[in-house]
């Protein structure tokens, strides 16, 4: 279980990215495509709107991400993988804050299986 000095400290370096991530917004002008008549020229606009949006939609997930960790901060929950219910390592918290998951559990949803049970679940734990 962490200190609440330990969880003042996580709030603030999330409070601090998710003020970070607000002033990345990008304006509404940005993903204007302008009409062109020469076809390089709207290739290469088409191609700019495309890298704004994903910049875009990266920078909205990790706003969600950073938000839940607060959330997760005032529930009572910051540190505890979401997927197996076992405490995240500080080192992986240290280098992403925002991590819901544990590393086992991270590399299990990157390669699309089912979360694994930790080795220290037992039978009884299982069927509660």
């Amino acid at each position: 279980m962490m200190t609440s000095i330990e969880l003042d400290a996580f709030r603030r370096v999330l409070t601090t990215r998710l003020s970070e991530l607000g002033t990345g917004f990008r304006k509404r002008e940005d993903l204007a495509v302008d009409a062109s008549p020469d076809d390089l020229d709207r290739i290469q606009q088409a191609s700019d709107h495309d890298f704004v949006v994903s910049g875009l939609e990266r920078n909205a997930n990790q706003v969600r991400e950073v938000r839940a960790a607060l959330d997760r901060i005032d529930a009572g929950t910051f540190g505890e993988c979401t997927g197996c219910e076992e405490a995240i390592n500080r080192k992986r918290l240290a280098a992403v804050p925002w991590a819901e998951l544990c590393i086992v559990c991270q590399q299990a949803a990157e390669q699309g299986t089912d979360t694994p049970f930790r080795e220290s679940k037992t039978a009884f734990d299982l069927a509660a």
